[in-house]
């Protein structure tokens, strides 16, 4: 049988590595094709002397003579550079599957090109709804395309409604495990530290996804997701805060059934789910025990301590270019965060200073979104500046 040809963006990354776990696995049905990367250049190097793709890219074009030297005991191997590298490598002839793994903004571009070359789309990449999700919508009924979703909530929300068929949905319930600082006093956020921030309890993921968790912003941008993928309203989306992350996500159907997925926090599990659908694979690892569970628990969020979750609820019902301009001011400051360049709570002030400031579309298309994102970010910049 023909190996599937995977094209990985974002190899370097959480999810990127462990999609790596997962061909490696199955060697007999996945073959890696292309690997992509922003700045970790060595171990993009490593992961191609590994996997012997036909091509690797490193985004940041700063770093592609240094690529070049690492690859150079691999001649059959190209090594492309630089952000239109990444729009023409989704498009070669042979990929059959798009992993989207790489974070942000950055995403989008290259999302839109695969779609266009009629490639299957793992998608990772959340921002790519959220910025953008009514047009990758239409492009994928254009062009034909699955999208699979590769979020473990939204990989849940999809195995729910496999078999359902037409069956109409009445609730989708988004788990979230309420980060690091769920019982902590809200006037304590302050002082927190992105050492503080960065203990996740339940998830092994990259640095920005993590502090997106911490202020439940990632909640809300997998609300803005599972709107456009199951062609649900906001109001027919409720967030429940389940500290044991083990019911991953579930659905409510009309007649008061609910399905669920549980499994361990393993995201592997989504990852393979979306390469194999709709197939279920042999996975090594952890097993769920419902007896070592004990206790399953679940509680509302609180938006006034959790702002930035409040914020994406504003965005989603104000729609149009809103959400673009909140993903926008989040990549600012959760970097901003990151580099100790301002609080915990000055990240939500940030945002919803942004959002009241940024140019506002109603109807927007792909070159409103790229303007936007600009705008978004220069104005967060400048909200910052007085805070050094």
């Amino acid at each position: 049988m023909k190996k599937k040809q995977i094209a990985i963006l974002g190899s370097t990354g959480s999810i990127g590595t462990q999609a790596l776990q997962v061909v490696e696995e199955h060697g007999d049905l996945y073959e890696v094709y292309a690997l992509t990367a922003n700045n970790q250049v060595e171990l993009l190097a490593r992961q191609a002397h590994h996997f012997n793709p036909a091509a690797v890219v490193i985004a940041n074009e700063a770093h592609y003579e240094e690529l070049q030297r690492l690859m150079a005991d691999m001649p059959d191997v190209k090594v492309y550079a630089g952000a239109r590298a990444l729009d023409d490598i989704v498009q070669a002839g042979p990929i059959d599957i798009v992993l989207t793994a790489m974070v942000g903004f950055a995403g989008l571009s290259p999302t839109i090109h695969a779609i266009k070359a009629r490639k299957t789309i793992a998608l990772a990449n959340k921002e790519t709804l959220v910025v953008a999700g009514e047009l990758i919508l239409q492009l994928a009924q254009q062009y034909h395309v699955g999208i699979l979703p590769v979020d473990s909530e939204h990989s849940a929300i999809f195995q729910s409604l496999v078999g359902e068929d037409d069956n109409p949905i009445d609730k989708i319930l988004l788990t979230a495990s309420g980060g690091p600082f769920r019982l902590m006093p809200a006037e304590k956020l302050a002082t927190v530290t992105k050492a503080d921030a960065l203990h996740h309890p339940t998830w092994d993921m990259g640095a920005k996804i993590t502090i997106d968790s911490a202020t439940m912003m990632n909640k809300g941008f997998e609300v803005i997701e599972a709107k456009w993928l199951f062609g649900v309203s906001a109001a027919q989306i409720q967030v429940l805060v389940h500290p044991q992350s083990i019911v991953h996500s579930a659905v409510q159907f009309m007649d008061g059934s609910v399905k669920a997925q549980l499994g361990v926090p393993d995201m592997r599990l989504p990852i393979q789910y979306a390469l194999s659908f709709p197939q279920r694979l042999p996975l090594s690892g952890n097993r769920l025990d419902l007896f070592a569970a004990q206790k399953l628990e679940f509680f509302e969020p609180d938006l006034e301590k959790f702002r930035c979750l409040a914020l994406a609820f504003k965005a989603i019902k104000q729609g149009g270019n809103m959400p673009c301009i909140v993903n926008a001011a989040n990549e600012v400051v959760n970097r901003a965060f990151l580099e100790d360049r301002c609080s915990f709570p000055q990240m939500a002030d940030i945002i919803a200073a942004t959002m009241q400031k940024a140019t506002f579309s109603a109807q927007p298309d792909y070159d409103v979104y790229v303007e936007t994102d600009r705008e978004a970010r220069r104005i967060a910049a400048e909200c910052l500046s007085p805070l050094r």
